[in-house]
């Protein structure tokens, strides 16, 4: 393929993965950061890694759609927790909406004969 398409892969993983990070979050009443990376850098086709994701979460905390927590651990050192704030729900509700929007205008295009 040519670079046009590997840049636009890469710009849309880009667009995606905030929403992603939100459903992952969501999933579960709070999520370890470092469950939370494995779990994002082990989805297949998203290709997210460790150094894209925490700045990613520090934006988010600043933006106020998620909140953290430290917690001290017996194994190591403290574990960060992460949870969604009302305002991170309703964006991820949004996000979701719009998402499902596109994904089928897409399907039916795909679909479409001339």
């Amino acid at each position: 393929m040519s670079d046009g398409f590997d840049n636009w892969t890469v710009q849309l993983r880009k667009g995606v993965l905030e929403f992603c990070v939100l459903m992952a979050i969501g999933l579960e009443e709070e999520c370890y950061g470092y469950e939370l990376v494995k779990k994002l850098v082990g989805a297949e086709g998203l290709d997210a890694s460790e150094g894209s994701i925490y700045p990613l979460l520090s934006r988010m905390r600043k933006q106020g759609l998620i909140k953290s927590r430290l917690e001290e651990s017996d194994s190591g050192p403290a574990r960060k927790y992460y949870r969604l704030t009302a305002a991170g729900k309703a964006r991820s509700v949004a996000m979701k909406y719009y998402y499902d929007e596109l994904s089928g205008a897409v399907r039916e295009l795909s679909e479409t004969k001339s």
